[in-house]
């Protein structure tokens, strides 16, 4: 892996060479092992959280681990493209707007002991400025190439807070086209229920029942590409103990095989069928 600029990142990928980087200021990685018509990402998958913000953030780690979305990265790591977050969203949320990805409170509790000076916003939002700088020169170079796009926008939720069943995994489509895209979308559904989870857990895939797809990560590809469709996925956090912060990777592992086969296989249908 190196260490690159952002303008250096952005070049390698108008030159379309293969790498492996993680930004200069160490916000998010980008695996590039050859251009395919897809891309994987998982950008809440990180837990950095910079020093400066330590004494001032009235979240505890653990709150911060329970609402972020951790082994996402991990469960598309075989995929030739993989861009991802490193920092925590409670610094800045790659999936709100540059306006809204700076929180003053976080799921009902005021974020900061007190207000965050303006300085510190600053450093959060170039990071945010900066990872959508090299989303869009990604997304372009793709579909320059193979004229479409796919990317499966990997997340995860806390299924214990609901009080009803929810699903293993649920897709977000309220802002993509459903009426173009509507054959891919039923038949990624399909796959992830086919996955088969150790310890006997239960396993289900719904469209839109727990999530809809709001994500700023998703509405960004989606206005700004026409040929690119983002498929906002979630998994319930069945791979962990949501209370004890406790990790199963025997379940990540498992999601991960069988995502190595059943993602690219949708990809490669989605290309066949939108480039004939």
């Amino acid at each position: 892996m190196q260490r690159l600029s952002i303008d250096s990142i952005i070049a390698k990928i108008n030159a379309e060479e293969a790498f492996y980087a993680v930004s200069d200021d160490y916000s998010f990685t980008l695996k590039i092992d050859k251009y395919v018509p897809y891309a994987c990402a998982a950008v809440h998958d990180g837990h950095q959280f910079r020093k400066d913000l330590w004494d001032n953030c009235a979240h505890t780690e653990y709150e911060r681990w329970y609402e972020e979305d951790p082994e996402t990265k991990n469960m598309v790591i075989s995929h030739p493209i993989l861009i991802a977050g490193c920092d925590s969203r409670f610094e800045y949320d790659l999936n709100r707007d540059p306006e809204n990805a700076v929180f003053e409170t976080a799921w009902g509790k005021q974020l900061w002991m007190q207000s965050l000076p303006e300085s510190e916003k600053v450093k959060s939002l170039q990071k945010h400025t900066n990872f959508y700088k090299v989303v869009h020169a990604l997304i372009s170079k793709i579909e320059d190439k193979f004229g479409v796009c796919i990317v499966y926008d990997m997340h995860s939720y806390n299924w214990k807070r609901w009080d009803r069943e929810v699903p293993t995994w649920n897709l977000g489509t309220s802002n993509i086209d459903n009426d173009r895209f509507g054959a891919q979308i039923e038949s990624w559904r399909q796959a992830l229920a086919s996955i088969k989870l150790p310890n006997d857990i239960k396993q289900s895939a719904k469209i839109n029942d727990t999530f809809q797809g709001n994500g700023y990560f998703l509405k960004y590809i989606t206005n700004n590409f026409k040929n690119t469709l983002v498929l906002a996925t979630e998994i319930a956090k069945v791979y962990c103990d949501e209370y004890k912060q406790i990790n199963y990777p025997e379940v990540v592992a498992a999601v991960e095989q069988q995502l190595k086969v059943l993602l690219p296989h949708h990809a490669n249908e989605f290309y066949k069928t939108y480039t004939n």
